[in-house]
């Protein structure tokens, strides 16, 4: 299953020099959860300090866990926001005639 996760940093909680500390390794947790197939994609978000994750899972419970994972969200620096569980357009299946 594909689920999209909306997550924010805590700027109102810690410092910037603090949040420094810990993007490396935020980075590369993310890019060996990339390589493992298990985000597919992500953004950073235009509207907070953040990012936009599609995760690949087999359940909603397995992609709160990898979030979970995270360097920032364990540190309490980020917070997950949303957790949306995503599903096949039906426009895009085959046609009923």
């Amino acid at each position: 299953m594909q689920v999209i996760a909306l997550v924010r940093r805590r700027t109102e909680a810690f410092s910037s020099a603090e949040f420094d500390k810990y993007l490396e390794a935020e980075a590369e947790a993310v890019r060996t959860f990339y390589i493992q197939g298990s985000v597919r994609a992500i953004w950073s978000r235009d509207d907070a300090l953040g990012a936009v994750l599609l995760l690949e899972a087999s359940s909603l419970a397995e992609a709160q866990k990898l979030l979970a994972a995270l360097p920032l969200v364990q540190r309490e620096m980020a917070e997950v926001e949303k957790v949306v569980p995503l599903r096949g357009y039906r426009g895009f299946g085959p046609r009923q005639t």
